[in-house]
């Protein structure tokens, strides 16, 4: 008897009007997205009709580049947007099935805070909250919280260890049946049931217990963003999805093989970490069609606005005053995003380009894996990315909004299905069961049931 083939797992990855720099200069991309309700309703719906995985909203806690870059701001779409939980938590009320998953930082947030709102999420939601681990790639963020510069890089990465800790063992507050509610004997809650976790490190003083019960899926999801070592032996430890940037079936392959191969320290199994590269895809009919949409949009990119994209991403250092047809200069280490510095490094190097050429070259996928193509060609590279343990699922990045994601939704996953690929049908109700992730039970219950 065949073993049945490995299926995709799929996340759309929505900002307001798209991925590519220029997304909301398109045509057809709603321009006013990131402040329409409306807008992420439609979106997240057909995401969710088409039997996605999730929805998967990015953050950050200041305005990318910082206000003073008046220059790149007045022609920047991400200038402003809604606060994800908050948007997530409305979306909870018009899906059913699709998993919710926001992007918080530890950085600039306390651990009971995070705690309190994704349990409220994933009640809410019936069991669907997800958060996106993130220590801050934003440089800005640090003034917006009584910083003069941003914490160092292996500090945040030292106290986002122990905030996981921290609201793994907030979310235990609560063992799952400690809430009785009799109105026969008066009894709300088992008191012998309630944990507070008293802890005392570090970063954190928090003496709990969390004033939310333990949620549907014992513990949201745990999604990390990462791939720098601190983020890989973190996310090792305590992620279940990562969301990562691979260029190669290489680099990804060896990316999938590291991660996952650091799990049996910490007593894991391989299939309780799903890795999740991004995935730009330009979807047309034909090549040609393709190309030509991911040339309308190359066109729409101002060169202010791809440069300090560019300049964002590989550190916060200023590339205006280098020849923008020049090679990219010697840059020191970043104290950003490490991983993705190397990343765009490396392709600059890798494929010789100019400054121009670079922004231009990351203007959609910032990095992630780029396609321009046809159904067949886009879902040959899923397919092989998957069956050669690159990959278990994509975070689909569509270049504008609502279109790319229609596009990919109405070409792309009819060939994947075809393919016997991805699922026709979600498999269960919450976003674990979906995922095909165990639901963690309580530390403390375990601890009872081990003394029995």
């Amino acid at each position: 008897m065949s073993s049945p083939r490995k299926q995709l797992r799929l996340g759309a990855f929505i900002p307001a009007t798209g991925h590519h720099v220029a997304a909301w200069r398109h045509p057809d991309a709603h321009a006013d997205g990131g402040h329409s309700f409306k807008h992420y309703k439609r979106v997240a719906q057909a995401a969710e009709e088409a039997k996605f995985d999730a929805v998967f909203l990015a953050d950050s806690a200041a305005v990318w580049g910082g206000a003073s870059d008046l220059a790149s701001l007045s022609r920047s779409a991400h200038a402003a947007a809604f606060e994800p939980i908050t948007l997530l938590s409305a979306l909870s009320s018009v899906t059913e099935h699709i998993g919710l998953i926001a992007t918080v930082t530890t950085t600039y947030n306390e651990p009971y805070h995070l705690a309190r709102k994704f349990a409220s999420l994933d009640h809410l939601s019936g069991g669907r909250a997800g958060w996106n681990l993130v220590t801050s790639a934003n440089q800005a963020e640090a003034q917006n919280f009584g910083l003069d510069a941003h914490v160092e890089h292996a500090r945040r990465y030292e106290r986002a260890e122990e905030f996981i800790d921290v609201v793994m063992g907030l979310w235990d507050s609560w063992e799952d049946d400690a809430f009785l509610r009799d109105k026969e004997s008066g009894v709300f809650v088992d008191p012998d049931k309630l944990h507070p976790l008293n802890h005392k490190g570090k970063h954190f003083s928090v003496r709990g217990p969390l004033n939310v019960a333990r949620s549907p899926q014992g513990y949201p999801v745990r999604v990390q963003a990462g791939s720098s070592e601190p983020g890989k032996e973190l996310a090792a430890r305590t992620a279940e999805v990562i969301f990562t940037a691979q260029q190669t079936l290489a680099d990804a392959r060896a990316f999938y093989a590291d991660v996952k191969g650091r799990l049996a320290k910490y007593g894991r199994s391989p299939e309780h970490l799903k890795i999740m590269p991004g995935l730009f895809p330009v979807v047309g009919r034909t090549q040609a069609e393709a190309q030509a949409k991911f040339d309308a949009l190359q066109d729409l990119v101002h060169p202010t606005v791809g440069l300090a994209l560019l300049s964002g991403m590989i550190g916060g250092f200023d590339l205006s005053k280098y020849p923008v047809d020049g090679p990219i200069p010697e840059l020191p280490a970043s104290n950003g995003g490490k991983s993705r510095q190397a990343l765009l490094l490396d392709i600059a190097r890798r494929e010789n380009l100019t400054i121009r050429q670079l922004y231009l070259r990351i203007a959609g996928a910032r990095g992630h894996k780029q396609l321009v193509g046809t159904p067949e060609t886009i879902a040959d590279l899923m397919e092989e990315w998957l069956l050669n343990d690159a990959a278990d699922g994509f975070n689909v990045m569509p270049p504008h909004l609502p279109g790319g994601l229609t596009d990919f939704i109405s070409l792309v996953v009819p060939e994947l299905r075809r393919r016997g690929l991805f699922r026709t049908e979600y498999e269960g109700r919450t976003l674990r069961e979906n995922l095909g992730l165990p639901r963690p039970e309580s530390r403390f219950a375990r601890r009872a049931a081990g003394a029995a």
